[in-house]
C-alpha cells in the first residue's frame, strides 16, 4: 500500500453555514481578546511596580521549558511512527482483520502521523514548563560547603542537582517508552510484526528500531536506579527521614546491583538489533524483573525483620545521630542555647524586684479579643473595618520602648452598591490605631496612643491613607486630573468632632480629659446633636450626593500605585480583565487615573518573589512617616539529606490560625531569608536579603538579579519593627519538641518527647481536642540574669495523651525578636533561640493545669459569677507565661462584654498564678502584690490610665500581707454593695455604648461618669 493509495473516493461533506462560521470567529476573537487583556494587564502591573524582569524571566523560562518538553516528546514519537511506516514490509501478508484496520486508518494516517506526536508533545511541554523553578535553581546553584553523612557529597547536589537529574531521566524514559509503543503499534498495523500460530515474525527494520529504543529505555532505567540510591538520604518512609540501617545495607546496594543488571540487559538488546536473536534479552529482562523483586523488596524486608528489629536501638543509633544533626541544621535550631531553669514555686514578697522591666511590660491587652473593641471605639463608619486579630508591635514613646497592639483602619465596601461608589469613592482605609499593651482605661477600654479621624497621637506625623491593605477592594480607580476630588478620605463630622475635642482639651482639667470629645456645655452639645442629625440625613441621600465635597473630606491619590488608564486601549484592557465596561465608558475615569489591583500585601510580595513561602501574618507599622506592611519570606526545600520532613501547613495551625489549605507542603529545610515591605499608600514593594548565607536565596538572587536589596539599606526605624517570624518559630518549636534531645538512645526511646500544650482558652468542652496554644510576643527575660528583650515564646509539656497525661511544664522556648534600631545593622542577638528546660523533679503546672485552677478556684468563680449577672458574658484572654521571680508567672486578663446588642470586650480583672497560688484583682499591679505576699517588688504599669496618660502606681502601703484575708485577699466579697456596684457598672456600660452608637456625646459623658463612680464603689466595697 503506497501513498498513492491514500486517496479515497471523494465524499460530499456538509459545509458550515456562514452564521456558524461567524459565531466561531466571534468566539475565537473574544477568547483572544481576553487572553491578550490578561497578558497585557500582567505586563502593565509588573512594569509599574518595578519588577517586570521577574515576569519576563518566568515567561521565558516556562516557554523555553515548554518547547524543550514539546519537541523532546513530539519529535522522537513522530520519527518512531514515520520510520516504522517507511520501513514497513512491502509484500507483507496481512490478516483480513488487519486489512480492514488499514482501510479504516489510511484516510487518517497523515493526521495521526502529525497530530498524535503534537498532542503527546503538548503533555510533555506542560509537564516540563512547570519545572522552570527547579531548572533555574540548578543553573544558578553553587556548593554549600556542607556534605551529607552517607555519600559525602555536597548538600547542593541534593537541593539543586538531584531533582533536575531525576526529572531529566524520568522524562527521557517516558519519551523512549512512548516512542517504542508508537513504533511497535505502527509496525504491527503495517505488517512489521505478525503472528502465525505460536510464531512471531518481526521484520528486520522493526527489530532494529524496537531493540534500539529498548536499549535506550533500559540505559535510562539504569541511570534512574543509580540516582535512586541518593534519594534514599531524604526518604521519609523509614524510622526517620534518611538512609537508615536497612537502606545503607540493603536498599542502596540493591539499587546499585539493579543498575548494573539493567545496563547488561541494555547491551543484550543492542546486540539483538544486529543478530536478531531475542532469547538473551528476553531472559535478561525476566531476570531483571525477578532481581527487582528480590533486591528491591525481599532482601530489604529480610534485613529489617531478622537483623534490625531484634536490635533496632543499637543498629539504628548511628543513623539516628545523622538525622538529629541534619534536622537541627536544616531548621536552624542547631545553635539553640539550652539552659536549665530551676523554677521555684513559692511566691515570696519582693520576688519580682529584679524583673521590674519585664513585669512592667506584661501585655494585658489580648490582640485576639479586643479587635471588636477597636472597631466599636475607632471604626467610626460602616465602611471601615479592623482585622479579627490585632498586631503586637513596639514603639518608642517618650523615650521608652512600649509594647503595643495595633491595626490599620481598612476600607470595607461590602455594603456599598453601585460601581461608582465601590470603585471611585470608597478607595482606601484611613489611619493606624495603636494602644498600649500594658494599660487600660478606667472603664476597661484600651489606652490609645494613636487614634482618631484624622489620626492623632504619639506616633508623629505620617501618611495615614491605606490604599493597599488586607481588605482592599479588588480594584479601585484613583487619581487623575480632576476639577475636584471624589475619593472619600474621612467623614467631615469626624474632623469637626476631633477639632472640638482638641479645643476642649486645651482648657480641660485632667478629670475632664477622661472622656474624649465630650461636650462641655449646652452649645457644644447642640453642635454635636446638629452634626449627628446632619449625618443621619446624609445616610438617606444618594451616594453620589454624599461625595460632592460638602459633607465629606475628599482626596485625590497623588502616588504612583498602579498602571495609568491613559488611553482607550488601556481602558479596554482592564474592562476586559475585570469584566466591567464602566472602566471603558465612565466619564469619571480621566487623564492620569490609575487602576489599583492585587492590593493584598501578601499577594503583591508573592507575585514579585514567586520563590518565597510567605508568613501568614503580615503586620503594619508606622515607619519613616508611612504606614508600611512588613512581610516575612522563607526559602524552603524538601530535599535536605537526613532532615526530618514536616508539613508546613499543618505545623502552623493553632488556636489563632486555622488551616486554610488541605494540601500538604512537606518541608525539611527553611530559612528566614527575606524581609519584604509594602507601602500602604502607593503599594511599592521592597525586598531585603536577610539571610545572605542561604544557598537557596543565593541561587534565586542570580535568577532575578537586582530584585533584592541589602539589609544595609534598611532604616533604623524599619529595623526597630522587624520581628522574628511567627510561622518560622512555630516550625522550630515543633522540631525542638523532639529534637531538643541529642542523644540517639534517648531519642529512640522518646523518653523526653514534648509537645506544645493545647490552648486552654480555646477548650470547647464538647470532647474535641483544642488546637495548639499559639506563641506570643512579649518583652521578657529568658533565663536567669538575662536582659529583658522583645521576644516570641512558647511552652512545652510532656508528649502524652489521654487521661493519664500530665500537663506540667517541661520547657520554655524564646526567640529574640529585637532586630535593633541602628540603620543597616541587625542586632547580634536577633533570632537567637533559648530553651529553658525545667527539672523533672520539680513539678511546675502547665497552662492547662493553671487554667483549670483558675476555673475551679472558689473565690475566682464567685466573682466571675457576679460579673456574669445581668446581660454580660465573661471572656478569658490569652494565658501568658513569664519566667520571672525565679519561677513561672501566669497572667490572664479577664474581659466582660454584653450578651446581646452592641458587644465588645472590656478588661475588668486580671488573674495571676505562681506555683499553686492564685490572685484575682482589678489590675495587674494589685494582683501581683496580693500574689507575692503584699508587695511583689515591681510595678507592672497596668493601672487605670486617662486619655493615654501613664497610669498611677498602685497604692500598696496598706496592702495586707501574709495570710491577711482583708480587702485584698483575692477580692471575692459578695456584699450587696459590691453586687449593686457591679450591676451599675453594667448598666453604665450599656448606656455608654448606646450613646456612642447614637452619636450622643452628652449622654456618653454622663454614662462614663456613672461608670467611674460604679468602679470606685466596687473598689470600696471590696
Amino acid at each position: 500500500m503506497t501513498d498513492q493509495n491514500v486517496g479515497a473516493p471523494a465524499t460530499r461533506q456538509r459545509r458550515l453555514s456562514p452564521l456558524a462560521i461567524t459565531i466561531v470567529i466571534v468566539v475565537l476573537l473574544i477568547l483572544g481578546f481576553l487572553a491578550v487583556a490578561a497578558v497585557l494587564a500582567e505586563v502593565f502591573w509588573y512594569r509599574q511596580v518595578g519588577f517586570l524582569p521577574v515576569l519576563t524571566t518566568q515567561w521565558i523560562a516556562a516557554g523555553v521549558m515548554f518547547l524543550i518538553g514539546f519537541f523532546g516528546m513530539a519529535v522522537p514519537v513522530f520519527f518512531a511512527i514515520d520510520l516504522a511506516y517507511r520501513k514497513r514490509p512491502v509484500y507483507a501478508r496481512l490478516t483480513a482483520q488487519l486489512d480492514r484496520y488499514q482501510e479504516l486508518f489510511e484516510p487518517l494516517r497523515r493526521l495521526v502521523k502529525w497530530g498524535l506526536p503534537a498532542v503527546i508533545g503538548l503533555f510533555g511541554g506542560f509537564s516540563t514548563a512547570t519545572q522552570w523553578q527547579r531548572v533555574l535553581l540548578w543553573m544558578n546553584s553553587e556548593p554549600t560547603g556542607t556534605t551529607d553523612a552517607q555519600f559525602g557529597i555536597d548538600v547542593s547536589f541534593y537541593l539543586f542537582d538531584l531533582p533536575v537529574l531525576q526529572g531529566i531521566v524520568g522524562f527521557a524514559s517516558a519519551v523512549a517508552l512512548v516512542a517504542l509503543i508508537a513504533g511497535v503499534a505502527t509496525s504491527y498495523l503495517y505488517g512489521g510484526i505478525s503472528f502465525s500460530g505460536r510464531d512471531v515474525r518481526v521484520s528486520k527494520a522493526t527489530r532494529i528500531q524496537a531493540a534500539i529504543l529498548a536499549t535506550i529505555y533500559l540505559l535510562l532505567q539504569a541511570a534512574s536506579l543509580w540516582l535512586d540510591q541518593y534519594r534514599s538520604v531524604n526518604d521519609p518512609n523509614g524510622l526517620l527521614t534518611g538512609a537508615m540501617f536497612q537502606d545503607v545495607h540493603a536498599v542502596i546496594p540493591g539499587k546499585q546491583i539493579l543498575a548494573g543488571i539493567a545496563l547488561i540487559v541494555a547491551v543484550l538488546f543492542l546486540i539483538t538489533a544486529f543478530t536478531g536473536k531475542w532469547r538473551l534479552p528476553v531472559i535478561g529482562t525476566a531476570l531483571f524483573l525477578v532481581s527487582s523483586i528480590v533486591l528491591g523488596m525481599g532482601y530489604p524486608w529480610a534485613v529489617q525483620q531478622f537483623q534490625v528489629r531484634p536490635d533496632e536501638k543499637s543498629l539504628e543509633s548511628e543513623y539516628i545521630e545523622r538525622n538529629i544533626a541534619a534536622t537541627r541544621e536544616a531548621f536552624g535550631v542547631d545553635e539553640v542555647e539550652v539552659e536549665r531553669y530551676d523554677a521555684v514555686t513559692d511566691a515570696e514578697p519582693g520576688a519580682l524586684r529584679n524583673d521590674a522591666v519585664a513585669t512592667a511590660n506584661i501585655r494585658i491587652m489580648d490582640p485576639e479579643i479586643i479587635s471588636r473593641t477597636f472597631a466599636q471605639l475607632e471604626q467610626s463608619k460602616q465602611y471601615y473595618t479592623f482585622p479579627n486579630s490585632l498586631n503586637v508591635d513596639r514603639y518608642v514613646i517618650d523615650g521608652e520602648v512600649e509594647d503595643t497592639v495595633s491595626a490599620v483602619r481598612d476600607i470595607d465596601i461590602t455594603d456599598q452598591e453601585g460601581w461608582y461608589n465601590r470603585t471611585l469613592v470608597y478607595t482606601h482605609g484611613y489611619g493606624l490605631v495603636a494602644a498600649y499593651g500594658n494599660q487600660r482605661s478606667p472603664g476597661g477600654e484600651p489606652v490609645f496612643l494613636e487614634s482618631g479621624i484624622p489620626t492623632s497621637g504619639k506616633l508623629g506625623e505620617f501618611e495615614p491613607r491605606v490604599y493597599f491593605g488586607m481588605n482592599s477592594p479588588e480594584y479601585s480607580i484613583v487619581g487623575g486630573e480632576r476639577d475636584k476630588p471624589i475619593e472619600l478620605d474621612f467623614p467631615a463630622d469626624a474632623e469637626s468632632t476631633a477639632e472640638a475635642a482638641a479645643e476642649d482639651a486645651d482648657d480641660a482639667t485632667p478629670a475632664e480629659e477622661a472622656t474624649p470629645a465630650e461636650p462641655e456645655n449646652a452649645d457644644a452639645a447642640q453642635v454635636e446633636a446638629d452634626v449627628a442629625e446632619a449625618d443621619a440625613a446624609a445616610e438617606e441621600e444618594q451616594a453620589v450626593e454624599e461625595v460632592d465635597g460638602s459633607r465629606q473630606n475628599l482626596t485625590t491619590f497623588a502616588g504612583d500605585g498602579g498602571p495609568e488608564l491613559s488611553n482607550i486601549f488601556t481602558k479596554l484592557i482592564y474592562a476586559l480583565k475585570f469584566q466591567d465596561m464602566e472602566v471603558l465608558l465612565s466619564g469619571a475615569v480621566v487623564d492620569g487615573s490609575q487602576i489599583l489591583y492585587d492590593r493584598n500585601p501578601i499577594e503583591r510580595v508573592q507575585k514579585v518573589a514567586p520563590y518565597l513561602t510567605l508568613d501568614a501574618a503580615p503586620y503594619a507599622s508606622v515607619v519613616d512617616g508611612k504606614v508600611v506592611w512588613i512581610v516575612d519570606g522563607y526559602t524552603t526545600s524538601s530535599e535536605y539529606p537526613y532532615s526530618e520532613q514536616k508539613d508546613l501547613n499543618e505545623v502552623t495551625v493553632d488556636a489563632d490560625n486555622e488551616r486554610v489549605s488541605l494540601m500538604t507542603k512537606p518541608v525539611n529545610y527553611i530559612r528566614n531569608s527575606v524581609k519584604a515591605t509594602v507601602d500602604a499608600y502607593d503599594g511599592s514593594v521592597t525586598l531585603y536579603a536577610w539571610d545572605t548565607e542561604d544557598p537557596v536565596l543565593k541561587a534565586w538572587s542570580k535568577v532575578f538579579p537586582g530584585t533584592l536589596q541589602s539589609v544595609s539599606e534598611m532604616s533604623g526605624d524599619l529595623l526597630s519593627h522587624v520581628r522574628y517570624p511567627t510561622d518560622l518559630f512555630k516550625m522550630q518549636r515543633e522540631v525542638l519538641s523532639k529534637y531538643h534531645v541529642t542523644d540517639a538512645g534517648a531519642f529512640y526511646s522518646e523518653e523526653d518527647a514534648w509537645r506544645t500544650p493545647n490552648d486552654p482558652v480555646a477548650a470547647t468542652g464538647d470532647g474535641t481536642t483544642a488546637p495548639a496554644q499559639p506563641p506570643y510576643y512579649l518583652t521578657l527575660s529568658a533565663g536567669a540574669g538575662a536582659e529583658p528583650n522583645y521576644s516570641i515564646y512558647s511552652t512545652y509539656i510532656p508528649d502524652a495523651r489521654g487521661e493519664g497525661a500530665r500537663d506540667i511544664l517541661t520547657g520554655y522556648l524564646a526567640a529574640d525578636s529585637n532586630a535593633g534600631a541602628e540603620a543597616g545593622t541587625v542586632s547580634d542577638g536577633y533570632g537567637s533561640l533559648k530553651l529553658l528546660t525545667l527539672p523533672k523533679g520539680n513539678t511546675i503546672p502547665g497552662p492547662g493545669q493553671v487554667q483549670n485552677s483558675f476555673n475551679t478556684d472558689p473565690k475566682v468563680s464567685t466573682e466571675l459569677n457576679l460579673l456574669r449577672q445581668g446581660e454580660t458574658t465573661v471572656r478569658s484572654g490569652n494565658l501568658l507565661t513569664l519566667p520571672v521571680g525565679g519561677g513561672l508567672l501566669y497572667v490572664q486578663p479577664v474581659y466582660i462584654e454584653a450578651s446581646s446588642g452592641t458587644r465588645f470586650p472590656l478588661l475588668q480583672k486580671v488573674l495571676v498564678s505562681f506555683g499553686d497560688q492564685i490572685a484575682f484583682e482589678d489590675t495587674l499591679d494589685e494582683a501581683l502584690d496580693v500574689l507575692f505576699g503584699g508587695n511583689s517588688g515591681a510595678s507592672a504599669g497596668d493601672g487605670d490610665a486617662v486619655d493615654g496618660e501613664e497610669p498611677a502606681a498602685p497604692d500598696t502601703g496598706d496592702t495586707a500581707t501574709g495570710g491577711d484575708t482583708g480587702a485584698t485577699g483575692g477580692g471575692t466579697g459578695t456584699s450587696a454593695t459590691l453586687e449593686a456596684a457591679l450591676r451599675e457598672m453594667q448598666s453604665a456600660i450599656t448606656d455608654r455604648e448606646q450613646a456612642m452608637k447614637d452619636g450622643d456625646w452628652a449622654a456618653y459623658g454622663v454614662a462614663d461618669e456613672r461608670l467611674k463612680a460604679a468602679v470606685e464603689a466596687a473598689l470600696e466595697a471590696q
